[in-house]
């Protein structure tokens, strides 16, 4: 997440909702046709199932204070809108509390396509999505418990594992590999690249290897875990992730498989 933001949060009014102007829900439209469009057969079916669930607007930036209450019914969460940017302590406490932060404004349409921080758009299509599922809106709440009481050393690793199931997981289907992190299902280059591309290397689903693996923000990934079905996500919960980041830290970093930055 970058140090600065030239966009602003948007202010939520006394009875909870956000005003949008028709220029920022035609963005959301241009952004959901765009990926409905390429998920069916891409995606995974909790994801479509969470679509269906959620009655996400086609034409409109949708209310957090709405979805909460869809999403509090189905699973136990509720959506925190914040500004773009929020420390680590805010994150993992909103999480460990079952209250998922999303950023409240959306993308201008000159960052359509990439957009380094994260957008409403990306918050709720793709994260939200998945927090209709009990296993990952689980997993999700023992994270942020485990980011609490992680050290900041630890807490860099940590985001590794968050990355490669809740941002950029892959998960195995009797149809294939399928889409199920919210950073390949809110992009369209990084979902043709996830699941099409023979560039990238996918590897099935070990959090301690996932620990050791380090990424890049800025470009299409090259590594994916492919998790083996989603209720692994149930067993992860429920297991000493700082101690998985212990075994990890021994066994030290996997090189990495993308190039370096350019100076």
């Amino acid at each position: 997440m970058p140090k600065s933001s030239k966009y602003q949060a948007k202010v939520v009014d006394d009875q909870g909702f956000i005003d949008y102007s028709e220029a920022e829900d035609a963005v959301w439209a241009t952004l959901y046709a765009r990926q409905m469009e390429l998920l069916p057969g891409r995606a995974c079916q909790p994801f479509l199932d969470g679509l269906d669930l959620l009655a996400l607007p086609s034409d409109h930036v949708p209310q957090a204070k709405t979805l909460s209450k869809r999403l509090d019914e189905l699973t136990g969460w509720s959506i925190e809108p914040v500004p773009a940017l929020i420390n680590f302590d805010r994150f993992f406490t909103l999480l460990s509390q079952r209250r998922f932060p999303a950023a409240s404004f959306i993308r201008m349409e000159e960052d359509l396509d990439y957009l380094q921080e994260p957008d409403i758009f990306h918050e709720i299509f793709g994260h939200v999505t998945m927090l209709t599922h009990q296993a990952f809106a689980d997993f999700t709440e023992a994270y942020g418990k485990a980011g609490l009481a992680a050290s900041p050393k630890d807490r860099v690793m940590l985001a590794r594992l968050y990355w490669f199931t809740v941002e950029f997981g892959l998960i195995q289907t009797p149809q294939g590999v399928r889409i199920c992190g919210g950073g390949i299902a809110s992009s369209p280059g990084e979902t043709l690249h996830a699941i099409e591309s023979d560039l990238p290397t996918r590897r099935p689903f070990v959090p301690v290897d996932a620990l050791r693996t380090p990424y890049r923000i800025d470009i299409f990934q090259s590594v994916y875990y492919i998790l083996d079905k989603m209720e692994d996500l149930f067993d992860l919960a429920k297991t000493d992730l700082l101690a998985l980041i212990q075994q990890a830290r021994v066994l030290g970093d996997f090189s990495p498989t993308y190039p370096p930055k350019s100076a």
